[in-house]
């Protein structure tokens, strides 16, 4: 085991993620530190906005270990965005409560592309570095902690299209009108991601996932050349670096539920899935070559306690008996979600799955 996990008091995730033996199956929650938390929403009004609070350091910190607060959470995970790299870029973001991310400078043609720089990780993104090493600081080994970025298609989507999108039919006119641009722009998004993951790692992340939210709305063949290429080159990159290759690597397409088996084989240690794909049926297609992880509808928490507990008991059953399974849900917790009932849902985890045969 890496020596950044030797003084880890936790360690079920690293050994889930490895599919090594657990007492019983870890859980976090994607967007665990979030609006559903009295406290986060404090956070962010004293903030003044979402951007300040991405961007100072120390609140970063306070946010993403508010949840540990709560929940016997078996990892902490960044506070952060995932459009950090394209701000860098300089592209203007302005992110507005009920209006989600915009763009004031979309990048649309071959010369938009062309005049992207890549961002250091160590300049143009300091602030995400420190608040790295400021929470493994404040962690003093209770859990590991997660780094990520968006994957290049979906940080694509949102630099061509500007904002979020229904469609997606600007960023589908550049990669069926103009692929070579495409392929350029997340050439470029390729190389930025494995050199800002790569600063996690050397900055403390203990794990590092790739967030494809919006790799399902591509065609078959489409998926694999503008979302699984450039997240291979990525995953290739980061097995190249002395601190990096150590790291467990988590992947996430969500919606690529039937692309599962082509996932697996880029290099990768687990898979995340959503609640549309049974992981019975996952790990028949990856053949217990990678863990996996998820994959509760979000929406089960709106649910009673009990409704909650026998949704938990449902996904440890379908992912079955053996290693390799990292419970979380199949995409990011919502914003009015009774934190009372995320404690039901991890506690669940760990007692049902513990008392399991």
């Amino acid at each position: 085991m890496n020596r950044a996990h030797q003084d880890l008091r936790n360690d079920r995730l690293i050994r889930a993620l490895r599919r090594q033996d657990v007492d019983c199956t870890p859980v976090w929650i994607m967007r665990q530190a979030g609006r559903y938390l009295p406290e986060y929403r404090a956070a962010r009004e004293r903030a003044g906005d979402f951007l300040t609070l991405c961007k100072t350091p120390e609140l970063a910190c306070e946010v993403t270990l508010q949840p540990l607060g709560r929940f016997d959470l078996d990892a902490a995970i960044l506070f952060s965005d995932i459009l950090t790299i394209p701000d860098a870029m300089g592209l203007g973001l302005s992110l507005n409560e009920g209006e989600g991310p915009r763009f004031a400078r979309p990048v649309r043609t071959a010369a938009d592309v062309e005049s992207l720089i890549r961002p250091d990780p160590e300049s143009d993104l300091r602030y995400v570095m420190d608040a790295v090493r400021l929470i493994r600081h404040e962690l003093n080994g209770r859990v590991p902690l997660i780094g990520f970025s968006g994957s290049p298609w979906t940080l694509a989507t949102y630099m061509v299209e500007g904002q979020s999108s229904r469609d997606f039919s600007i960023v589908k006119d550049m990669i069926y009108g103009e692929p070579s641009v495409a392929r350029q722009l997340l050439g470029i998004l390729s190389e930025s991601v494995a050199l800002y993951l790569r600063a996690q790692a050397h900055a403390g992340a203990q794990v590092l996932m790739i967030f494809d939210t919006w790799g399902g709305v591509l065609g078959h063949a489409e998926y694999r050349y503008f979302s699984l290429d450039p997240m291979a080159q990525i995953v290739d990159a980061l097995r190249a670096d002395p601190v990096a290759e150590a790291l467990p690597i988590i992947v996430f397409t969500k919606g690529g539920g039937q692309w599962l088996s082509r996932i697996a084989q880029i290099g990768c240690d687990a898979l995340g899935c959503d609640w549309t794909t049974s992981l019975r049926e996952a790990r028949r297609l990856v053949q217990d070559q990678v863990a996996l992880q998820g994959n509760l509808d979000p929406a089960v928490l709106n649910s009673p306690p009990e409704k909650i507990r026998s949704a938990v008991a449902d996904v440890l059953a379908d992912f079955g008996p053996g290693p390799g399974h990292v419970f979380n849900l199949g995409h990011g917790i919502t914003p009015g979600i009774d934190p009372d009932h995320v404690k039901v849902l991890v506690d669940s985890v760990h007692e049902l799955s513990r008392s399991a045969p």
